[in-house]
């Protein structure tokens, strides 16, 4: 999987802990770089971490899968993407609290990073070299979960659709893609 690719499926995970680092900051008083960083750390984190639990799992079956496994990449980056422009496109509004405390954080980090658990497995399917695949993703949620606390509470909730559905369609566009080279279309 080239860098770009990479580059840009980490911007695709990151959406989910984006927007929801913009209900974050919308719902703070007063936003420091040690909240920002807090919350990016638990995003960051745990999409690093997720892609790593998938990776290990899917690395268990990938031999008897390896014939058709661009088709479930496909897949699951086609659903993942679908879900997370259907959410964009909802009509529910479901805010953040300014709350920092481990069990808030926790269940957050969980819910955003969920994707990034089937993400893994698709890596294990395509051989991704998981240790700078897993870094890269932790490091680009955390600069955006961090910049998103900022610009929650400067702007408000008007991004966060438009990032969820960034990034639903980015992840569909890679799912295509990959599916694409293992056809020899690209």
């Amino acid at each position: 999987m080239s860098l770009l690719s990479l580059f840009i499926i980490a911007i695709g995970l990151a959406m989910d802990a984006f927007a929801v680092s913009i209900c974050k900051g919308l719902a703070m008083q007063k936003v420091s770089f040690k909240k920002a960083g807090i919350v990016g750390l638990w995003f960051g984190g745990f999409q690093a971490l997720m892609p790593f639990v998938g990776y290990l799992l899917g690395s268990q079956f990938e031999q008897y899968i390896t014939a058709f496994d661009h088709w479930i990449a496909f897949a699951l980056l086609l659903l993942i993407g679908g879900s997370m422009i259907r959410e964009a496109l909802s009509k529910q509004e479901e805010c953040a609290n300014a709350s920092l405390d481990i069990k808030s954080m926790l269940l957050l980090a969980v819910a955003t990073s969920i994707d990034a658990l089937a993400v893994g497995v698709t890596f294990a399917f395509l051989q991704v070299e998981i240790i700078p695949a897993i870094a890269f993703i932790g490091v680009i949620t955390f600069v955006l979960s961090t910049l998103g606390v900022k610009v929650g509470n400067v702007f408000g909730v008007k991004y966060k659709s438009k990032a969820e559905l960034a990034g639903g369609v980015i992840l569909i566009f890679m799912g295509f893609q990959i599916l694409f080279e293992h056809l020899g279309i690209f």
